[in-house]
């Protein structure tokens, strides 16, 4: 059954069972609160990878009890990041965790072909995200990483996508190649690229998912909105997964789900050898929290 929000997230999580997140370059506040409050509920340890005089000061003038806890001072960044990396391939960590670091820094050190966890596949952002008045959980991507990816690069981010789907119990998301109108339009590409993965999920080339487009934002998510254009198809106000044709797009959805919806989110990045845990690091502490339990069932998927 799908989880529908980030309650049942959680209590999931801690059912299957704790596992370890190493943590890269961990002297932040939010990040310690995160995997603090994960190791309370049973969901997760830690190894800190940082600066250890920074990471202790932090704890303790928040009153964060760090007993439970790994420390491995590195206080040079990159090197941080490549330690943490390092305990997830070598099989002491079962997730990566981005702390007070840039995105390119960390996946510099994921994708290294010595120390990371390369695969062949598309690395790409998912956003999980639970909004007041929706009965379910939405999947944004790419908000984070892919900039203007390509019809076979976005084909590969919808299977990012279904797989973190997946991990949270929806095993035939529908998906949703949101672009700003419901026709296709030969002067708007993304529309091009929703007609062709239509395709390819209908051939079986794309599985695992229900895939329509275009759409346009409203009549993906709303059955009124689909009702009122006429648009008839399982997937129109009934999408899981939110597949945005450009970074900008996405990532102007993501931040509106924060700041305008105040709604609950996630971020995870998908498509290497382990899950990378990867907020902004604006993002608060519960939305850390809520990524790593994220991290968690994708890690006991695999």
């Amino acid at each position: 059954m799908a989880i529908k929000n980030f309650e049942a997230i959680i209590k999931t999580a801690k059912a299957r069972g704790s596992k370890t997140i190493a943590v890269a370059v961990a002297q932040d506040l939010d990040v310690l609160l995160a995997v603090k409050n994960a190791a309370d509920l049973g969901i997760a340890s830690a190894i800190l990878v940082g600066k250890a005089a920074d990471i202790r000061r932090i704890a303790a003038e928040n009153q964060i009890s760090l007993d439970a806890f790994q420390i491995i001072d590195e206080p040079d960044n990159v090197q941080a990041c490549r330690t943490a990396v390092q305990f997830v391939s070598q099989g002491k960590a079962q997730v990566v965790m981005k702390g007070l670091i840039d995105t390119a820094v960390l996946l510099k050190a994921v994708l290294d072909k010595e120390i990371g966890l390369r695969t062949a596949n598309v690395l790409s952002h998912v956003a999980v995200a639970e909004l007041e008045g929706y009965a379910r959980l939405f999947y944004v991507t790419d908000a984070a990483m892919n900039i203007a990816p390509t019809l076979a690069e976005k084909k590969q981010i919808i299977e990012n996508a279904v797989q973190v789907a997946n991990a949270l119990g929806n095993d035939q998301p529908k998906v949703a190649c949101v672009c700003a109108v419901e026709k296709v339009n030969l002067k708007m590409p993304a529309t091009l690229d929703a007609e062709e993965l239509v395709k390819l999920n209908q051939a079986g080339e794309l599985k695992g998912c229900l895939v329509a487009g275009p759409l346009a934002l409203d009549n993906a998510v709303s059955p009124e909105a689909a009702k009122h254009k006429g648009i008839v198809n399982p997937v129109a106000g009934h999408a899981d997964i939110l597949m945005v044709p450009f970074i900008e797009s996405g990532n102007a959805l993501y931040k509106s789900i924060v700041f305008f919806a105040r709604g609950k989110i996630a971020g995870i990045v998908v498509g290497a050898k382990a899950p990378i845990v990867l907020t902004s690091r604006a993002d608060s502490d519960i939305t850390k929290l809520h990524s790593i339990a994220i991290g968690i069932l994708m890690a006991d998927k695999r």
